[in-house]
């Protein structure tokens, strides 16, 4: 039997998750609807200094069935690349992304 889950109410915009509007290379723009993680680091890697952060989407790999590195996404009127794909074999998928 296959894992089936009905993500509305954990991607639901009245409560944390954000719509977004997905690209895909050469297509046409869609809202999905996911939570935005801009997690920042301080000193990654130890004592050098380094400061960055690795934000990424998470939202139903069924509401972006063709994702790809390269995709666009604007979350909140910040533009992102897709630079990582990496669904979680339940029916999200993460979205590596870097600001541009």
């Amino acid at each position: 039997m296959a894992f089936t889950e009905d993500f509305d109410n954990y991607f639901d915009t009245d409560d944390f998750a954000v719509a977004a509007s997905w690209t895909p290379n050469g297509g046409e723009a869609t809202t999905v609807n996911g939570v935005f993680d801009g997690e920042y680091f301080d000193d990654v890697g130890g004592s050098v200094g380094i400061e960055s952060s690795q934000p990424r989407f998470t939202c139903a790999a069924a509401d972006v069935p063709a994702v790809a590195q390269g995709d666009a996404i604007v979350i909140s009127g910040t533009t992102y690349e897709i630079v990582n794909v990496q669904p979680d074999g339940t029916g999200e998928v993460v979205l590596i992304l870097e600001e541009q």
